[in-house]
């Protein structure tokens, strides 16, 4: 039998092997299931993730190579150490975590055009919004003037943080709550942040591909369920520990 496979209704933690993943499209797995606590876990620590449209079955998929960046990999560029350093924005954890995965749900601009299909849908919002309220999944919010005006949110599971979506309203807005995050992350420990496919926009932001191999060995080492699932808080001191590191070390800035 070939991939996708149909998954079990039944048993909501059996996957295939990802290696058994489709090259064309690449990636794709296994088809049904539905979008429990459990199945979404499980999936997201053997390195499956669900994407899919209105009108089609839940697709999970597995793609090879693989989106990934170290915590204190993360590459910050002059023009956005300028905007950071201004202070203008105030970024929080955990503080709107359905208003991020709604805005990332909103059709968006590429190349001048507005585009009005979305993958993230009502059913996916109520799933993630489900993991959230377990502890698995959390949102990054940057505000200015007490808006909200980017964010990001993603799935901790031990020591990795899977990136789902991100979202701007101002410019810069999401890149500058990426940037605190892995920051956050770093003091944290966490050893992965997992962007799943190749962008320019991730490249930027010094991720890389590396084999899915790599990857999946990579989870088993580092996804491992500390069965702490707590809302997450923000440093109270990260900001100034950022603002100090950017005037002081040019390291990260590029």
């Amino acid at each position: 039998m070939t991939a996708p496979y149909l998954l079990s209704s039944s048993d909501k933690t059996l996957f295939p092997d990802v290696n058994l993943a489709l090259h064309e499209p690449d990636g794709l797995l296994a088809v049904g299931g539905d979008l429990s606590l459990e199945r979404l876990v499980t999936a997201y620590a053997l390195g499956i993730f669900p994407w899919y449209s209105e009108g089609q079955p839940i697709l999970w998929w597995s793609p090879d190579p693989r989106m990934v960046l170290q915590p204190d990999e993360i590459k910050i560029s002059r023009s956005l150490a300028k905007k950071i350093r201004k202070q203008s924005f105030n970024i929080s954890f955990d503080n709107a975590f359905h208003d991020v995965i709604s805005a990332c749900s909103q059709p968006r601009l590429e190349q001048g055009v507005e585009q009005s299909e979305t993958w993230i849908l009502d059913e996916m919002i109520d799933a993630y919004v489900n993991l959230h309220n377990a502890g698995y999944a959390h949102s990054v919010e940057c505000w200015q003037d007490n808006k909200l005006v980017g964010g990001l949110y993603g799935i901790a599971i031990g020591k990795v943080f899977f990136g789902e979506s991100m979202f701007s309203r101002v410019s810069d807005a999401s890149k500058i709550a990426f940037v605190y995050l892995c920051m956050q992350l770093e003091k944290w420990g966490f050893q992965l942040i997992d962007c799943q496919v190749y962008t320019a926009h991730l490249e930027s932001l010094g991720a890389g591909l590396i084999p899915r191999e790599t990857f999946t060995s990579l989870l088993q080492q580092h996804a491992v369920d500390s069965g702490s699932h707590e809302k997450w808080t923000i440093d109270p001191d990260l900001s100034n520990s950022i603002i100090t590191s950017m005037t002081n070390s040019n390291e990260k800035i590029k």
